[in-house]
């Protein structure tokens, strides 16, 4: 009798589903789920730095309204200063000490590629990365690595795109900083120009240890170019769009979007030198006075007044973090009680026509097992003095 009983209970346990039975990786209990990041709070990117701060709250947020199916989120966010080397300290710090379920939007071309064959290897969730450059998106090679941003090769080919169309025979001329982010431009514009790459009379770089890139941009101003694709990090973006200014030259002026916030850099170039700049967006700006009428972005408003109190609200990299934050939730969310490694990859590569709340209506997030790019499309807009106005359709750059 005791053997029959013992045999029913085995297969009521087997026919339970799935679901019911919880999985745990490193770092989740039934009360929380550790998260690490490394961000550049000091260092030459440190205009980025808000971003950590912001999903720092968004998670405070999360927390307060009850966690992520009932487990709080213990999120453990370290300076690297932008420099791989201490990104790799870092990393290691975060997998092998404080022990993460998994790496999310960790900042930076350069400082990412530094650990991205380490946590490979070691089958650590690095996901949603802040960076756009095209290798995040190879799950054939890195099955654990996945961006967030759009590809710098996409927002370049968009570029491209419309230089050709309203420019045909401009002169071109680059400025970009000399590593994987700035490289990762070049070929995209240069694969969207495609015959008429010619049309690129000069391309100068910069190192992120340089002060300035003011001789750079009198370098590119005297190649008699007439458009100019500045593919900078933010506070070279700024001193760019100043230096542009004060020698009273007047190209076409293409900006990265990484280096779009009005806060953060157009208002210290100067909001009268940033007049006429074009960016490729996928994010709402928040300038924009219609944003409110979103309902996301006036959520977005109730969370910064609530969460993030003494934050720039014309600051776009506070939108930024909150779309990644909103992203990894409804990742994690999907994940139920199977929070393993290899249940977090599964359900980030799962991701069918997500409307993220403050990204452009109509930009949706597709990702699958074979493609882990998360944006194909984006939105040109032109910078008024004011804020960023959208105009024309929606782009594809894939």
């Amino acid at each position: 009798m005791i053997r029959i009983l013992a045999l029913a209970v085995a297969a009521l346990a087997t026919a339970l589903p799935a679901h019911a039975q919880k999985k745990y990786g490193p770092g989740v209990s039934d009360a929380e789920i550790r998260i690490g990041q490394t961000m550049p709070y000091s260092g030459p990117a440190s205009a980025y730095g808000v971003i950590g701060k912001s999903q720092k709250a968004f998670f405070d947020m999360v927390n307060e309204q009850g966690g992520i199916n009932g487990r709080k989120i213990n999120f453990i966010s370290l300076d690297d200063g932008y420099n791989p080397a201490r990104t790799v300290e870092q990393t290691r710090r975060l997998v092998e000490q404080e022990n993460v379920l998994l790496l999310f939007q960790s900042l930076g071309t350069p400082t990412n590629s530094a650990i991205h064959k380490y946590v490979n290897a070691r089958k650590v969730p690095h996901v949603l990365i802040a960076t756009g450059a095209s290798k995040w998106a190879d799950p054939k090679n890195y099955p654990w690595t996945m961006g967030f941003n759009p590809s710098y090769q996409v927002e370049a080919r968009i570029y491209a795109q419309h230089i050709l169309k309203t420019a045909p025979n401009a002169k071109i001329a680059v400025l970009y900083q000399n590593d994987d982010f700035g490289k990762d431009y070049v070929v995209g514009l240069k694969s969207g120009l495609g015959a008429k790459a010619s049309m690129i009379v000069r391309e100068v770089s910069y190192e992120v240890s340089d002060p300035t890139v003011d001789s750079q941009v009198v370098d590119l101003r005297g190649s008699g170019a007439d458009v100019l694709l500045t593919f900078a990090t933010p506070k070279f973006a700024a001193q760019a769009i100043r230096k542009v200014g004060d020698l009273g030259w007047k190209p076409t002026h293409y900006l990265t979007v990484v280096s779009a916030s009005v806060g953060a850099v157009l208002q210290p170039a100067g909001l009268d030198k940033a007049t006429g700049l074009i960016t490729a967006l996928y994010l709402v700006d928040p300038t924009d006075p219609e944003a409110s009428k979103l309902a996301g972005m006036k959520a977005w408003g109730e969370w910064m007044q609530k969460y993030n109190k003494g934050a720039d609200p014309n600051d776009q990299f506070h939108v930024n973090a909150y779309a990644a934050a909103w992203l990894l939730t409804e990742i994690l969310k999907a994940c139920g009680d199977d929070l393993t490694r290899e249940n977090v990859m599964k359900q980030a590569a799962s991701l069918k026509d997500v409307q993220i709340p403050v990204v452009i209506p109509g930009i949706r997030v597709n990702t699958t097992a074979s493609d882990f790019a998360t944006f194909g499309e984006m939105q040109l807009g032109r910078f008024d003095g004011k804020r960023w106005v959208p105009f024309g359709e929606l782009l594809s750059g894939r």
